[in-house]
């Protein structure tokens, strides 16, 4: 018989007392139902009152990136460097370039990567932007996830191949007028496929060429062209002093610095970011992605 059942009523018993028992218990177990009634279901646990409403759990959204609008013709709008007027901020961006043709070479060895640089920058915490071509993202994958994935480094877009966008660039095939904004869009597929989930809505056209043509081409995509006001001179350089110098002297309040990510064909980068970032905090500036130089820009209007 289990603790508290009422003893059975035996014939020959006192019955009065045992009725009087019974009649004290259903009393006592309806007082308790109708004060808990308005808790719960009589006979169901009551839930324990909280003793202040528990607040509504919310998602964060996201803010979007920054991006200037189009200009009074609704051509593509072109940034080149920041305020001149806010402190002493410089945007290093290094061009991640292969086009679709180099897959042969890369095969046999050739590094179109720079996991060095990308360490040092790390390691001298130092924000960056990578403008990045979705041939480099499907040539290397495990490496454009691990620089979206860090909140040092901001992913943007350099065209799938690097093809110019105009005639007469450097010797680059060019990507007809027709296919130029699926070639963004393609590069942005390929970001997707290695799975980078942040690329920004930045575009930095090869080798720096455009006109009105690939301008007016491109407004559908809502991407804000990034240029550069200092040239670092880095490609194909193997002097590292020399390229610190020519972004030592030319880094302005607000600047651009166009470099690379490309041990083939910039094998000195590395080595001039070492003297670079140290010389340029000596000076008192402080290094920026180039969406918080945008969001300058716009705040500034």
């Amino acid at each position: 018989m289990r603790p508290g059942t009422p003893a059975p009523f035996h014939k020959g018993g006192d019955s009065s007392l045992y009725v009087r028992r019974v009649i004290i218990r259903v009393r006592q177990a309806a007082a308790a139902c109708a004060l808990g009634a308005a808790l719960t279901a009589c006979g169901a646990p009551a839930a324990p009152r909280a003793a202040h409403p528990a607040p509504t759990a919310t998602r964060a959204t996201p803010s979007r990136p920054p991006t200037l609008a189009p200009g009074p013709t609704g051509l593509t709008p072109v940034f080149s460097n920041g305020p001149r007027t806010h402190g002493r901020t410089v945007a290093l961006t290094f061009d991640a370039d292969m086009t679709a043709d180099e897959g042969a070479r890369a095969a046999r060895g050739e590094r179109f990567d720079n996991p060095q640089l990308i360490a040092t920058l790390r390691a001298l915490k130092v924000p960056a932007t990578v403008f990045m071509t979705g041939r480099w993202a499907d040539e290397y994958p495990l490496q454009a996830r691990s620089i979206d994935r860090d909140p040092l480094f901001e992913i943007a877009n350099h065209s799938y191949s690097h093809y110019a966008f105009t005639g007469d660039c450097y010797g680059l095939p060019t990507v007809p007028e027709d296919r130029m904004r699926a070639d963004v869009e393609r590069a942005y597929a390929a970001f997707r496929r290695a799975g980078v989930t942040d690329a920004m809505p930045y575009f930095r056209f090869p080798g720096g060429c455009y006109d009105r043509t690939a301008l007016k081409a491109l407004t559908p995509t809502g991407v804000t062209a990034v240029q550069w006001d200092v040239v670092s001179g880095d490609a194909f350089a193997t002097d590292s002093d020399a390229v610190a110098r020519q972004v030592l002297e030319g880094v302005r309040p607000g600047s651009v610095v166009v470099m690379h990510c490309t041990r083939s064909a910039a094998p000195a980068t590395e080595r001039a970011v070492r003297r670079i970032v140290p010389e340029l905090r000596a000076k008192g500036y402080r290094f920026v992605k180039v969406s918080q130089l945008i969001r300058s820009a716009g705040e500034q209007r």
